[in-house]
C-alpha cells in the first residue's frame, strides 16, 4: 500500500501536539499560547472527526501554562514545583481545548495518564474501553501524561546532572503517544512539531540538510544522529519523535512527523500529501487482536447460546451476560478466554472484563442486573468489542 492509500484511508488516527506548537516559543503572547495556531489544528481535527474519522489527541503543555498562570517566567526544575505547575495548567489546557471544540459542535474529553496504567493490564483494558466508548460517541480524547502525580521530571533532572534514574515516567508525550496509538489500534500518529520533518542534518545550522520523506526503517545510527535537536520549550526533539515512530510503526500503526506551525498540515497529511516524514507501519497490523487470536492458551471459555454469536458474527456486538450458558475454567479480568457454542465449537477469543466466579453469577443475566448481582460493576459487557477476535471473522 502507498502512502496516500495508507494516510487517505486512516480511520483511526492519533495526533500528538508538541509544547512548541501550543505555545510562543519567544513568548511574545500575552499568555503565551499561540492561539491562532492552535485554533487552527484543533478545526482540522474537528473536520476530519466530522467527515467520519476517529480523532484522539495526546497534548503536551500542561506545565506551561500553569507556569504561567502563577506568573513564573522561568520553567521549574524542581520536581514539586513542576508537578504544582502541571496540577495548575492541566485544568486550563483542557478547557481551552473544550471551549474551542465546543463552538465547532464537538465534544472532548480529559484522559490523564501515567505509565503504570499503560503497564497494568486491567488499566490497559479500561483505557481502551473508555477510550474506544467515547470515539464511538463522537467524542475527542484529548491526553496527557498525568504530569501532577508523575515522576517524569525527575528523570530528566537526574539524567541531566548524572543521578540515578530509577524513577519510572513517560520520558515525553512523544513515548506516550505511541503508546497509545498501539493500545487503541490506531492506523496513523501524526506528530505535530515545530519543524516539518526528519533532516539528514539539522536544517537550522546546515543550509544543505535535506528532508526526508519516507523512511522505510528506523535504525539506532539515525536515532543518535537526531539527537541533541531538543526544543527550547519541550522535552523532547527529533530523537524521541523518532524512538515513538519506530515503535509505532513496529506495532502496526503509521507515522507522519511534520510541522503543527503549518496550519493546513494535517490535511495534507491526512491526504497522503507530501509533507513530513513519512514511517509505513510495519507487518503486525492490529497487533493487539493478533495477540489475542495467537495467544497459546487461553484461560478457560464461555459457552454462549445461538443469539449471542448471531450478534457477535452478524451485528460486531458485545458479549453480553445475557447470551452466556457456561462458564468453563477459572480465570482472571483480562485473561484470554473461548467462546465456544453449545456443541463445544471454539468461534474465538476474547479478554475477558470479569472474573470467572463473577462470570457464573452473571449467566444469563441482563446487563442492567449487573450491579444488583455482584454489588458492583465495572463494564456493561463481559467482553468488549474491540478487545474480541472470531475466527473467519
Amino acid at each position: 500500500m502507498d502512502r496516500r492509500d495508507q494516510l487517505s484511508g486512516a480511520r483511526r488516527v492519533v495526533v500528538k501536539l508538541g509544547t512548541n506548537v501550543i505555545t510562543h516559543a519567544d513568548g511574545e503572547a500575552r499568555d503565551g499560547i499561540a492561539l491562532g495556531r492552535l485554533n487552527a489544528l484543533i478545526e482540522a481535527v474537528a473536520r476530519e472527526q466530522r467527515g467520519g474519522r476517529q480523532m484522539l489527541m495526546v497534548s503536551s503543555g500542561a506545565v506551561g501554562m500553569g507556569q504561567r498562570a502563577l506568573g513564573r517566567r522561568e520553567r521549574p526544575r524542581s520536581l514539586g514545583l513542576r508537578q504544582a505547575c502541571a496540577a495548575v495548567g492541566q485544568g486550563q489546557l483542557i478547557a481551552l481545548y473544550s471551549q474551542a471544540f465546543n463552538l465547532l459542535g464537538v465534544q472532548v474529553a480529559q484522559v490523564l495518564l501515567t505509565q503504570a496504567d499503560l503497564a497494568d493490564r486491567d488499566r490497559l483494558l479500561c483505557l481502551r474501553t473508555t477510550l474506544t466508548r467515547l470515539i464511538e460517541l463522537g467524542v475527542v480524547p484529548v491526553l496527557n501524561e498525568n504530569d501532577s502525580v508523575s515522576v517524569r521530571e525527575l528523570i530528566e533532572h537526574r539524567a541531566s546532572t548524572g543521578g540515578a534514574t530509577d524513577a519510572v515516567g513517560f520520558g515525553d508525550n512523544d513515548e506516550l503517544s505511541a503508546r497509545v496509538a498501539l493500545a487503541v489500534d490506531a492506523d496513523l500518529l501524526v506528530l505535530l512539531t515545530d519543524v516539518d520533518g526528519c533532516y539528514t542534518a539539522d536544517p537550522r545550522h546546515d543550509s544543505t540538510a535535506m528532508r526526508l520523506g519516507r523512511l522505510e526503517t528506523i535504525d539506532d545510527a539515525l536515532v543518535t544522529r537526531a539527537a541533541g535537536t531538543t526544543s527550547a520549550g519541550g522535552t523532547g526533539g527529533m530523537s524521541s519523535k523518532l524512538e515513538a515512530a519506530r515503535a509505532a510503526a513496529a506495532g502496526g500503526t503509521a507515522v507522519v512527523i511534520t510541522s503543527g506551525h503549518n496550519p493546513d498540515a494535517l490535511r495534507q497529511a491526512l491526504a497522503g500529501e507530501d509533507v513530513g516524514t513519512f514511517i509505513p507501519a510495519g507487518g503486525r497490523r492490529r497487533a493487539h487482536r493478533r495477540a489475542i487470536a495467537v495467544a497459546v492458551s487461553s484461560a478457560g471459555a464461555l459457552v454462549i447460546n445461538d443469539g449471542a454469536l448471531q450478534a457477535l458474527t452478524r451485528r460486531k456486538a458485545s458479549l453480553l451476560p445475557v447470551g452466556v450458558l457456561e462458564v468453563i475454567g477459572e480465570f482472571s479480568p483480562g485473561d484470554v478466554v473461548e467462546l465456544r457454542d453449545a456443541s463445544g465449537r471454539a468461534h474465538g477469543r476474547g479478554l475477558v472484563n470479569y472474573a470467572s466466579a463473577a462470570c457464573r453469577a452473571l449467566l444469563g443475566r441482563k446487563s442492567s442486573e449487573i450491579a444488583d448481582v455482584l454489588g458492583w460493576q465495572g463494564y456493561d459487557t463481559l467482553i468488549s468489542r474491540e478487545n474480541l477476535v472470531l475466527t473467519g471473522v
